[in-house]
This record gives C-alpha cells, sequence and structure tokens, in this order.
C-alpha cells in the first residue's frame, strides 16, 4: 500500500512539472495548397496551359518587428509570452508558393522558379514569363491565448500584391487584401495553430484573386 501511494506521489510531481516546463519557442508550419479552394468562373482558364505565361517572386517583409522570422505569439495563462517561428519555409516563401498551386488549380502556368524582386520597377528581373506576381507582406501575426479551459486562436495577414509585364519591364497593377480569423478550442497544439496559419493565407489568395478587376488585369497582361 506504501508503494503505491509513493508512486501516485511521483506520478503526480512529474505531471506537475511536465505541464510547468513548457517550450520556449514555438515552430509552426505556413503551407496553402489550394486543393479545397472553389475557383471563380471568372478566373478559371480555358484550354491546356501553353509555356509559363506567370513567374511569381520571394515576397519581401515591410513588418515593423525587431525580428522578421516571428510570425506569431502564445500568450500562456500566467501572462508569459513566447514566440512562434516558420517551422521550416519563410513566410515570404510560403505566400508565392501558395499563390502558385491556386493560380496552377486555375488553370494556370505558373514557372517552378521563384524570382527574385524588390518590387522596383527599375529592378523588374528578366524572364521568359509575360506575367510577374510579386509583393510585401503588411502585418502577419498567428496568435493563441492559452487558458485553463479553452484557448483562442487570432490571426490576421495584410499583404500587397504586385502584377509586373517582365518583358517590358513595367508594373502593372498594385493591390491589397486583408484576411482575419478567429477560434476557440479545447485543445492546443503547434498542429492547429499552423492550421490557422493556412486558413488566414487561403483565404486571402482566394479573397484577392476573386475581385473582377484583379482578374481582368492579370488576363489582359497575359494576352498582350
Amino acid at each position: 500500500m506504501r508503494i503505491n501511494t509513493l508512486r501516485a506521489g511521483i506520478l503526480l510531481l512529474v505531471i506537475i512539472f511536465s505541464g510547468c516546463a513548457g517550450p520556449s519557442l514555438y515552430s509552426i508550419h505556413m503551407y496553402y495548397d489550394a486543393e479545397k479552394a472553389a475557383i471563380p468562373a471568372h478566373l478559371q482558364k480555358s484550354g491546356k496551359p501553353s509555356g509559363a505565361g506567370i513567374a511569381v517572386a520571394e515576397f519581401s517583409d515591410n513588418r515593423q518587428i525587431d525580428d522578421r522570422n516571428v510570425i506569431g505569439r502564445v500568450i500562456h495563462a500566467d501572462g508569459s509570452k513566447y514566440l512562434v517561428f516558420p517551422k521550416t519555409v519563410q513566410a515570404t516563401k510560403s505566400i508565392p508558393h501558395g499563390i502558385k498551386k491556386y493560380l496552377n488549380k486555375a488553370g494556370y502556368k505558373v514557372a517552378d522558379k521563384l524570382e527574385q524582386w524588390n518590387l522596383k520597377e527599375g529592378d523588374i528581373p528578366h524572364g521568359d514569363s509575360k506575367l510577374l506576381i510579386g509583393g510585401n507582406i503588411e502585418e502577419l501575426e498567428i496568435n493563441c491565448r492559452k487558458g485553463h479551459l479553452t484557448h483562442s486562436y487570432t490571426g490576421h495577414i495584410t499583404l500587397n500584391i504586385y502584377f509586373a509585364d517582365m518583358a517590358k519591364g513595367r508594373i502593372l497593377y498594385v493591390g491589397q487584401v486583408a484576411s482575419r480569423y478567429t477560434k476557440e478550442g479545447l485543445l492546443f497544439s503547434e498542429n492547429i495553430m499552423g492550421e490557422q496559419a493556412d486558413i488566414v493565407l487561403g483565404d486571402a489568395i482566394e479573397k484577392f484573386f476573386e475581385d473582377k478587376v484583379v482578374v481582368r488585369k492579370l488576363k489582359e497582361a497575359l494576352a498582350e
């Protein structure tokens, strides 16, 4: 009986110290593959894609923060805050990857190579594609506030997206899109935070290309 009591006490101490020791930082995947995206009819490209008509550039990061690798925070119930970082791929690359996947699903051929562009008209890179899509991150936060019973997830993203003519070296269009998302849940994990990041990014991309003005600019650039 005394041995069972001792074992129970040790187990209780292990549980207590395990709960107190938490990680000093978190890392999440941010990935949007457009698998479940419903492509609007006015964006869909008819016929078989021919040639890489579109190129996508790595995004730049305009956020006014000390460390631009940070993409969010986990706030524990005691008020302590822990930073969230991308697990494998930086957000500046995850965003153009998502745009590429979405346009592929819409029927467009997008070049495999990720271009480098600082969004200045005089520095538009040359290439075989007609249209270059680039942009920058104005806002990006994937947060979780941990409570004693439930956890509150919030996320928001604001992007500036540029269209440029690669052959003529001129900017054709600049637009902005924003997305916000909130969720309450009983469970907490880095995977759940990653799902929130995917949702926010996917919603921003889909919302941007639902705009008929954006689609008209895209198709005009490819037709020239």
